[in-house]
């Protein structure tokens, strides 16, 4: 999904049907998150800059308009390896959005 301009907002309402939140985010140059683990499936979409997710014995590299699916109860280290900024659309499945299964 590679575009020069990425609507936030039809982002944002295409992650809602799908019941995630979403939210903007930046990252300096040279940040890592090590090792991190969520109880909800997470959805990142890098809007600019490079960065490489490790993730399920996996580096995975996205540049601008790449989107990814971090499953719940996933470890994973994200890392900006650009020279400037990496600025993300990054969202979590809400608890009893569609998705899960109800009980």
């Amino acid at each position: 999904m590679h575009t020069e301009k990425i609507d936030r907002q039809a982002v944002g309402r295409a992650w809602a049907e799908q019941g995630f939140t979403c939210d903007v985010w930046v990252d300096a140059p040279g940040q890592v998150w090590h090792d991190f683990l969520h109880d909800v499936d997470e959805m990142v979409l890098l809007l600019e800059g490079e960065c490489m997710i490790e993730m399920q014995g996996r580096a995975i590299r996205l540049q601008a308009g790449d989107q990814l699916l971090v499953p719940a109860g996933c470890k994973h280290t994200v890392r900006n390896t650009g020279t400037g900024p990496a600025r993300w659309l990054h969202g979590y499945r809400q608890t009893g959005s569609s998705g899960e299964l109800d009980g």
